[in-house]
Protein backbone atom coordinates (compact mmCIF):
# COMPACT_ATOMS: atom_id res chain seq x y z
CA UNK A 1 0.00 0.00 0.00
CA UNK A 2 1.27 3.44 -0.89
CA UNK A 3 2.03 5.80 1.95
CA UNK A 4 -0.37 8.74 2.19
CA UNK A 5 1.37 12.08 2.60
CA UNK A 6 0.03 15.19 4.30
CA UNK A 7 1.83 18.50 3.70
CA UNK A 8 1.16 21.44 5.98
CA UNK A 9 1.91 24.70 4.19
CA UNK A 10 0.84 25.98 0.79
CA UNK A 11 3.85 28.14 -0.05
CA UNK A 12 6.28 27.64 -2.91
CA UNK A 13 8.34 24.82 -1.41
CA UNK A 14 5.43 22.95 0.17
CA UNK A 15 3.59 23.01 -3.15
CA UNK A 16 6.71 21.91 -5.02
CA UNK A 17 7.30 18.96 -2.69
CA UNK A 18 3.63 18.00 -3.02
CA UNK A 19 4.03 17.95 -6.80
CA UNK A 20 7.12 15.73 -6.56
CA UNK A 21 5.60 13.33 -4.03
CA UNK A 22 2.33 13.05 -5.98
CA UNK A 23 4.16 10.88 -8.54
CA UNK A 24 4.85 8.30 -5.81
CA UNK A 25 1.96 8.56 -3.32
CA UNK A 26 -1.42 10.18 -2.61
CA UNK A 27 -0.81 13.71 -1.25
CA UNK A 28 -2.90 16.43 0.36
CA UNK A 29 -1.83 20.02 1.10
CA UNK A 30 -3.19 22.11 3.94
CA UNK A 31 -3.12 25.83 3.18
CA UNK A 32 -4.56 28.50 5.44
CA UNK A 33 -5.56 30.74 2.54
CA UNK A 34 -8.86 29.64 0.96
CA UNK A 35 -7.98 31.36 -2.33
CA UNK A 36 -4.79 29.30 -2.57
CA UNK A 37 -6.81 26.13 -1.95
CA UNK A 38 -9.30 27.06 -4.68
CA UNK A 39 -6.52 27.96 -7.10
CA UNK A 40 -4.78 24.60 -6.61
CA UNK A 41 -7.92 22.48 -6.90
CA UNK A 42 -9.69 24.33 -9.72
CA UNK A 43 -6.88 25.86 -11.77
CA UNK A 44 -4.00 23.46 -11.01
CA UNK A 45 -1.93 26.49 -10.02
CA UNK A 46 -0.54 28.24 -6.97
CA UNK A 47 -0.56 31.68 -8.57
CA UNK A 48 0.53 33.46 -5.41
CA UNK A 49 3.81 31.58 -4.97
CA UNK A 50 4.48 29.70 -8.22
CA UNK A 51 2.74 31.72 -10.93
CA UNK A 52 4.33 29.92 -13.88
CA UNK A 53 3.86 26.33 -12.72
CA UNK A 54 1.11 23.85 -13.63
CA UNK A 55 0.42 21.38 -10.80
CA UNK A 56 -0.29 17.67 -11.30
CA UNK A 57 -3.92 16.55 -11.12
CA UNK A 58 -3.01 14.35 -8.16
CA UNK A 59 -2.25 17.36 -5.90
CA UNK A 60 -5.26 18.16 -3.71
CA UNK A 61 -5.55 21.07 -1.28
CA UNK A 62 -7.81 21.95 1.65
CA UNK A 63 -7.96 24.50 4.46
CA UNK A 64 -9.18 21.80 6.88
CA UNK A 65 -6.05 20.71 8.75
CA UNK A 66 -7.79 17.64 10.17
CA UNK A 67 -8.59 16.35 6.68
CA UNK A 68 -4.88 16.38 5.82
CA UNK A 69 -3.47 15.01 9.07
CA UNK A 70 -6.00 12.29 9.97
CA UNK A 71 -5.10 9.89 7.14
CA UNK A 72 -1.43 10.85 6.74
CA UNK A 73 1.17 8.10 7.01
CA UNK A 74 3.89 10.77 6.66
CA UNK A 75 3.45 14.38 7.74
CA UNK A 76 5.55 17.09 6.06
CA UNK A 77 5.95 20.53 7.64
CA UNK A 78 6.39 23.43 5.20
CA UNK A 79 5.62 26.18 7.72
CA UNK A 80 7.85 29.22 8.47
CA UNK A 81 9.76 28.96 11.75
CA UNK A 82 7.77 31.66 13.55
CA UNK A 83 4.53 29.68 13.19
CA UNK A 84 5.95 26.15 13.09
CA UNK A 85 5.11 25.13 16.68
CA UNK A 86 1.59 26.59 16.58
CA UNK A 87 0.66 24.64 13.44
CA UNK A 88 2.08 21.45 14.93
CA UNK A 89 -0.11 21.98 17.99
CA UNK A 90 -3.14 22.44 15.72
CA UNK A 91 -2.29 19.21 13.91
CA UNK A 92 -1.65 17.09 17.00
CA UNK A 93 -5.28 16.14 17.85
CA UNK A 94 -5.71 14.58 14.40
CA UNK A 95 -2.45 12.65 14.10
CA UNK A 96 -2.01 8.91 14.46
CA UNK A 97 0.83 7.60 16.67
CA UNK A 98 4.39 7.11 15.46
CA UNK A 99 4.05 8.50 11.92
CA UNK A 100 7.26 10.13 10.61
CA UNK A 101 7.26 13.93 10.55
CA UNK A 102 9.59 15.68 8.09
CA UNK A 103 10.54 19.37 8.21
CA UNK A 104 11.18 21.47 5.10
CA UNK A 105 11.85 24.63 7.13
CA UNK A 106 15.34 26.13 7.28
CA UNK A 107 15.08 28.20 10.43
CA UNK A 108 15.32 28.29 14.22
CA UNK A 109 12.68 29.10 16.83
CA UNK A 110 13.45 32.59 18.09
CA UNK A 111 12.23 32.11 21.67
CA UNK A 112 14.02 28.81 22.37
CA UNK A 113 16.81 28.58 19.79
CA UNK A 114 15.55 25.11 18.87
CA UNK A 115 15.77 23.52 15.46
CA UNK A 116 12.52 22.50 13.79
CA UNK A 117 13.08 18.80 14.47
CA UNK A 118 13.50 19.58 18.16
CA UNK A 119 10.15 21.38 18.11
CA UNK A 120 8.58 18.33 16.48
CA UNK A 121 10.01 16.18 19.27
CA UNK A 122 8.51 18.57 21.84
CA UNK A 123 5.02 18.41 20.35
CA UNK A 124 5.10 14.83 19.00
CA UNK A 125 7.35 12.85 21.37
CA UNK A 126 8.23 9.40 20.08
CA UNK A 127 7.63 10.17 16.40
CA UNK A 128 10.49 9.64 13.92
CA UNK A 129 11.67 13.09 12.79
CA UNK A 130 13.74 14.27 9.87
CA UNK A 131 14.44 16.97 7.30
CA UNK A 132 14.40 17.25 3.53
CA UNK A 133 17.02 19.84 2.70
CA UNK A 134 19.57 20.87 0.10
CA UNK A 135 20.16 23.31 -2.78
CA UNK A 136 16.53 23.34 -3.86
CA UNK A 137 15.03 26.42 -5.52
CA UNK A 138 11.33 25.72 -5.96
CA UNK A 139 10.80 27.54 -9.25
CA UNK A 140 13.67 25.72 -10.98
CA UNK A 141 12.40 22.33 -9.83
CA UNK A 142 8.85 23.11 -10.95
CA UNK A 143 10.27 24.16 -14.32
CA UNK A 144 11.64 20.62 -14.70
CA UNK A 145 15.31 21.36 -14.03
CA UNK A 146 17.43 18.71 -12.32
CA UNK A 147 18.18 19.05 -8.61
CA UNK A 148 19.56 17.02 -5.71
CA UNK A 149 18.42 16.97 -2.10
CA UNK A 150 18.98 15.05 1.14
CA UNK A 151 16.49 13.27 3.37
CA UNK A 152 18.05 13.07 6.82
CA UNK A 153 16.94 11.07 9.85
CA UNK A 154 18.85 9.29 12.58
CA UNK A 155 17.01 6.02 11.85
CA UNK A 156 18.78 4.44 8.88
CA UNK A 157 15.93 2.04 8.05
CA UNK A 158 13.14 4.63 7.98
CA UNK A 159 15.21 7.16 6.06
CA UNK A 160 15.78 4.66 3.24
CA UNK A 161 12.04 4.05 2.96
CA UNK A 162 11.31 7.78 2.83
CA UNK A 163 14.02 8.28 0.22
CA UNK A 164 11.81 6.37 -2.23
CA UNK A 165 8.88 8.63 -1.41
CA UNK A 166 10.66 11.91 -2.18
CA UNK A 167 12.92 10.78 -5.03
CA UNK A 168 11.14 11.75 -8.24
CA UNK A 169 12.32 12.05 -11.85
CA UNK A 170 15.09 14.66 -12.07
CA UNK A 171 14.76 15.37 -8.34
CA UNK A 172 17.46 13.11 -6.90
CA UNK A 173 17.32 12.42 -3.15
CA UNK A 174 20.25 11.14 -1.07
CA UNK A 175 20.19 9.92 2.54
CA UNK A 176 22.19 11.08 5.56
CA UNK A 177 21.88 10.10 9.22
CA UNK A 178 23.69 13.24 10.48
CA UNK A 179 20.42 15.04 11.21
CA UNK A 180 21.90 17.87 13.27
CA UNK A 181 24.41 18.92 10.59
CA UNK A 182 21.95 18.62 7.71
CA UNK A 183 19.44 20.79 9.53
CA UNK A 184 21.99 23.33 10.70
CA UNK A 185 23.47 23.69 7.22
CA UNK A 186 20.09 24.75 5.87
CA UNK A 187 19.67 27.30 8.65
CA UNK A 188 23.13 28.84 8.77
CA UNK A 189 23.71 29.28 5.04
CA UNK A 190 20.86 31.81 5.01
CA UNK A 191 22.95 34.14 7.18
CA UNK A 192 25.90 33.91 4.81
CA UNK A 193 23.63 34.49 1.81
CA UNK A 194 22.60 37.83 3.30
CA UNK A 195 26.27 38.76 3.66
CA UNK A 196 26.98 37.79 0.05
CA UNK A 197 23.94 39.75 -1.08
CA UNK A 198 25.19 42.83 0.76
CA UNK A 199 28.46 42.58 -1.15
CA UNK A 200 26.58 42.23 -4.44
CA UNK A 201 24.39 45.21 -3.59
CA UNK A 202 27.51 47.27 -2.95
CA UNK A 203 29.01 46.27 -6.29
CA UNK A 204 31.58 43.77 -5.03
CA UNK A 205 32.95 41.28 -7.54
CA UNK A 206 33.23 37.53 -7.91
CA UNK A 207 36.41 37.42 -5.82
CA UNK A 208 34.59 38.94 -2.84
CA UNK A 209 31.65 36.60 -3.31
CA UNK A 210 33.94 33.56 -3.38
CA UNK A 211 35.76 34.71 -0.25
CA UNK A 212 32.52 35.26 1.66
CA UNK A 213 31.07 31.89 0.65
CA UNK A 214 34.27 30.04 1.57
CA UNK A 215 34.85 31.81 4.87
CA UNK A 216 31.14 31.57 5.63
CA UNK A 217 31.23 27.82 5.11
CA UNK A 218 34.16 27.64 7.54
CA UNK A 219 32.10 29.55 10.12
CA UNK A 220 29.03 27.35 9.92
CA UNK A 221 31.16 24.20 9.98
CA UNK A 222 32.90 25.34 13.18
CA UNK A 223 29.57 25.94 14.89
CA UNK A 224 28.06 22.70 13.60
CA UNK A 225 31.00 20.59 14.79
CA UNK A 226 30.97 22.34 18.18
CA UNK A 227 27.29 21.37 18.50
CA UNK A 228 28.06 17.72 17.71
CA UNK A 229 27.78 17.55 13.92
CA UNK A 230 30.11 15.85 11.46
CA UNK A 231 32.39 18.16 9.45
CA UNK A 232 32.07 16.18 6.22
CA UNK A 233 28.32 16.84 6.13
CA UNK A 234 28.97 20.57 5.71
CA UNK A 235 31.03 19.83 2.59
CA UNK A 236 28.02 18.09 1.01
CA UNK A 237 24.67 19.06 -0.47
CA UNK A 238 23.16 20.38 2.77
CA UNK A 239 26.19 22.56 3.51
CA UNK A 240 28.31 23.71 0.59
CA UNK A 241 25.68 22.80 -2.01
CA UNK A 242 22.89 24.76 -0.36
CA UNK A 243 25.29 27.62 0.37
CA UNK A 244 26.26 28.02 -3.30
CA UNK A 245 22.65 28.01 -4.51
CA UNK A 246 21.42 30.44 -1.87
CA UNK A 247 24.35 32.81 -2.16
CA UNK A 248 24.38 33.07 -5.95
CA UNK A 249 20.85 32.64 -7.27
CA UNK A 250 18.65 35.65 -8.09
CA UNK A 251 15.76 33.47 -6.82
CA UNK A 252 17.23 33.42 -3.30
CA UNK A 253 15.16 35.41 -0.81
CA UNK A 254 18.01 35.79 1.67
CA UNK A 255 20.45 37.00 -0.98
CA UNK A 256 17.77 39.48 -2.10
CA UNK A 257 17.57 40.90 1.42
CA UNK A 258 21.35 41.35 1.44
CA UNK A 259 21.36 43.04 -1.97
CA UNK A 260 18.76 45.56 -0.82
CA UNK A 261 20.64 46.19 2.43
CA UNK A 262 23.77 46.79 0.35
CA UNK A 263 21.87 49.44 -1.57
CA UNK A 264 21.25 51.24 1.72
CA UNK A 265 17.62 50.28 2.23
CA UNK A 266 15.99 49.74 5.63
CA UNK A 267 15.42 46.14 6.72
CA UNK A 268 11.78 46.75 7.68
CA UNK A 269 11.00 48.17 4.23
CA UNK A 270 12.65 45.19 2.54
CA UNK A 271 10.74 42.62 4.58
CA UNK A 272 7.44 44.48 4.19
CA UNK A 273 7.49 44.20 0.40
CA UNK A 274 8.47 40.50 0.31
CA UNK A 275 5.82 37.85 -0.33
CA UNK A 276 7.81 35.00 1.23
CA UNK A 277 9.89 34.74 4.39
CA UNK A 278 13.67 35.26 4.47
CA UNK A 279 14.56 32.92 7.34
CA UNK A 280 18.09 34.32 7.70
CA UNK A 281 16.80 37.60 9.11
CA UNK A 282 14.78 35.84 11.78
CA UNK A 283 17.51 33.30 12.59
CA UNK A 284 20.38 35.79 13.02
CA UNK A 285 19.82 36.55 16.76
CA UNK A 286 19.48 32.85 17.59
CA UNK A 287 22.58 31.94 15.58
CA UNK A 288 24.61 34.54 17.47
CA UNK A 289 23.28 33.18 20.78
CA UNK A 290 24.43 29.69 19.74
CA UNK A 291 27.85 31.03 18.72
CA UNK A 292 28.22 32.57 22.16
CA UNK A 293 27.01 29.43 23.93
CA UNK A 294 29.50 27.21 22.09
CA UNK A 295 32.29 29.83 22.10
CA UNK A 296 32.61 29.87 18.31
CA UNK A 297 33.80 32.96 16.45
CA UNK A 298 31.43 33.87 13.59
CA UNK A 299 32.49 37.32 12.34
CA UNK A 300 30.46 37.20 9.10
CA UNK A 301 27.33 36.14 10.93
CA UNK A 302 27.97 38.90 13.49
CA UNK A 303 28.14 41.46 10.68
CA UNK A 304 24.82 40.25 9.27
CA UNK A 305 23.23 40.39 12.70
CA UNK A 306 24.46 43.95 13.23
CA UNK A 307 23.17 45.18 9.86
CA UNK A 308 19.77 43.47 10.10
CA UNK A 309 19.30 44.97 13.56
CA UNK A 310 20.20 48.45 12.35
CA UNK A 311 23.37 48.65 14.43
CA UNK A 312 25.66 49.16 11.43
CA UNK A 313 25.33 49.99 7.75
CA UNK A 314 26.19 47.42 5.10
CA UNK A 315 28.84 49.71 3.63
CA UNK A 316 30.70 49.88 6.97
CA UNK A 317 30.66 46.08 7.24
CA UNK A 318 32.13 45.81 3.75
CA UNK A 319 34.88 48.31 4.55
CA UNK A 320 35.75 46.28 7.65
CA UNK A 321 35.93 43.13 5.56
CA UNK A 322 38.45 44.49 3.08
CA UNK A 323 40.53 46.37 5.65
CA UNK A 324 40.67 43.73 8.38
CA UNK A 325 43.82 41.76 9.06
CA UNK A 326 44.05 38.10 8.02
CA UNK A 327 45.62 35.28 9.98
CA UNK A 328 45.84 31.58 9.25
CA UNK A 329 43.09 30.22 6.98
CA UNK A 330 42.37 27.60 9.64
CA UNK A 331 41.43 30.32 12.11
CA UNK A 332 38.31 32.46 12.48
CA UNK A 333 38.16 35.86 10.82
Amino acid sequence: MKLRVGILGGGSWGTTVASLVSRNAPVKIWARNSETVRDINENRRNSKYLPDAILPEAVYATNDIGEVVTDADVLVMAIPSNNFRAVLEDAKPFSRPWIPIISLTKGLELSSGKRMTQIIEDVFPGHPVGVLTGPNLAREIMAGQAAASVISMEDEIIVKQLQKLFHSGLFRVYTNTDLLSCELGGVLKNIIAIAVGMGDGLGAGDNTRSALITRGLAEITRLGVAMGGRPETFAGLTGMGDMIATCTSPLSRNRHVGVELGKGRNIDEIIEEMLMVAEGVKSAPTVMALAKKYNVAMPIAQDVYDVTRGKRAAVSVYRGLIRGSAGSEAEAG
